[in-house]
């Protein structure tokens, strides 16, 4: 990151995965005070745009070419002024940041990340699940197939472990069909739990459970492409009576077992 200087500083906000009381406290701070707001308007929920100050300049981005907005935030940040870059989610995952990064640095203009709440997390809270199951799951795999972009193939899901993982796929909602295909051709059961959140946490939230065989057909036949995440793997639904505390001995985390010791409890044998 750039020195601070007598210029201006871009900060590059996640705005959280729709609701607008999900982006944080900082976020919030740095768009009341911001010059210039330049959000990404085809998934920033509209409601963040209240919080723009009189006099401040709001300009959505996706119509822009890369080049067009770093001119705009430049430009802001030349004058000293200050610019709320609002990313949807988190800022790290598919954010298309690190070439806004690079940019800015060849300008010598300052930047700083403010993180978001990831629609990953969003969806597991909407589904109610945890995605980190003790004896069921330990591993998240974050990933996406690409059709247009650049970007791993359906075919480097083979080699996600399968046991023990849960599979988050982004921006894959077109490319459904063929992660499918390399995950049973992985030898992933077909009973695997599935789910698909879509727009999770805005108006119109809808969130699907159904199993690794049948997630095309689901998916196709709510008609969905866009703004929806998949999620494969046990812990989506690690057995009966897991919420009402009878799940087996092995899904149970060590960190409350009154016979497990740690930093702040001496662990206590039966």
């Amino acid at each position: 990151m750039t020195a601070p200087g007598s210029l201006g500083c871009v900060y590059f906000i996640g705005a959280g995965p729709g609701a607008p009381d999900l982006c944080t406290v900082r976020g919030k701070e740095v768009i009341t005070r911001a010059d210039l707001m330049l959000y990404a308007d085809s998934l920033v929920h509209p409601g963040v745009l209240r919080w723009a100050k009189p006099g401040a300049r709001v300009l959505g981005s996706a119509g822009l070419t890369l080049e067009e907005i770093v001119a705009e935030m430049s430009a802001v940040a030349r004058t000293g002024g200050t610019v709320a870059r609002v990313h949807s989610g988190d800022p790290s995952l598919y954010g298309a940041l690190r070439e806004q990064l690079l940019c800015l640095e060849e300008e010598g203009i300052p930047w700083e990340i403010v993180p978001g709440v990831s629609s990953v997390f969003a969806a597991a809270a909407a589904l109610g699940c945890e995605l980190t199951v003790p004896g069921v799951a330990q591993t998240v795999v974050l990933t996406r197939l690409a059709r247009r972009t650049d970007g791993p193939s359906a075919g480097d899901l083979r080699a996600v472990p399968r046991e023990g993982t849960t599979v988050v796929l982004f921006l894959s909602l077109t490319t459904v069909a063929e992660a499918v295909a390399e995950l049973l051709a992985a030898g992933w059961p077909p009973s695997t739990p599935a789910a698909v959140a879509h727009r999770v946490t805005w108006e119109d939230e809808r969130c699907l459970r159904t199993t690794l065989s049948d997630l095309d057909v689901a998916v196709r036949r709510e008609g969905w492409t866009r703004h929806g995440l998949i999620l494969v793997g046990p812990a989506l639904d690690p057995g009966p009576g897991a919420l009402a505390g009878t799940e087996p001995a092995q899904a149970r985390s060590s960190l409350y077992d009154p016979a497990f010791s740690h930093l702040f409890r001496k662990g206590r044998r039966a």
